[in-house]
């Protein structure tokens, strides 16, 4: 006795086309909310390193067992503060969908700026010079020609960094706002994604 199997019948594109893309959308904020996000760079405050309209992918899990270092480029919350607006729910969506892909840059901006000390570490500049502990340091990522006014010395709290930005003469930074808490910190932006021809590791 030969006994045969009805295909089951396949379901219809125009159905299965929203149940993909509503998938694609839960993964895409997964992925931003607790592994990689890509950041669209709005300002120069991080030239030569980053230029305007560069797009990096920040590791959100870097510090989960480590702790930021002198050199650490990091992603991080304003000190003073965010606070969003309502906004319709498709309007959130794509504004949300935007920010993880790094097609567009947050309404409410992150900074991106470069670690230069870590808790209990004493920064000073002086004659245009950087020192950590009353040690010069060298900084190739500085952009040529800046002039460091003096500053400090400031001792970092516990559990704070001090960052600033590459391009020294126009960077809002811990110059102004002082130490940030680890806590604020998003992650650490790792990889230049855009434009092709600056792809590379920071």
């Amino acid at each position: 006795m030969v006994v045969t199997h009805k295909a089951s019948p396949r379901t219809p594109f125009w159905i299965e086309l929203p149940i993909l893309i509503l998938v694609a959308l839960v993964v895409a904020v997964v992925i931003k909310t607790f592994l990689v996000q890509a950041f669209f760079i709005p300002s120069g405050s991080m030239r030569p390193t980053l230029e305007i309209g560069d797009r990096v992918l920040v590791n959100k899990l870097a510090y989960t067992w480590s702790e930021p270092v002198l050199g650490d480029v990091v992603v991080f919350e304003p000190p003073w503060g965010q606070v969003q607006a309502d906004e319709p729910l498709f309007d959130a969506l794509v504004r949300h969908v935007g920010e993880s892909l790094g097609l567009r840059s947050p309404d409410i901006e992150d900074l991106i700026k470069r670690v230069i000390a870590v808790g209990g570490e004493t920064v000073e500049i002086r004659d245009n010079q950087l020192f950590i502990d009353g040690v010069p340091i060298v900084e190739p990522y500085v952009f040529p020609g800046s002039r460091m006014p003096d500053f400090g010395p400031v001792t970092v709290p516990e559990g704070h960094v001090l960052v600033m930005g590459d391009n020294r003469n126009h960077s809002k930074d811990g110059r102004v706002f002082g130490p940030i808490p680890v806590d604020s910190i998003v992650g650490k932006a790792f990889v230049r994604i855009w434009p092709l021809d600056r792809l590379g590791g920071l």
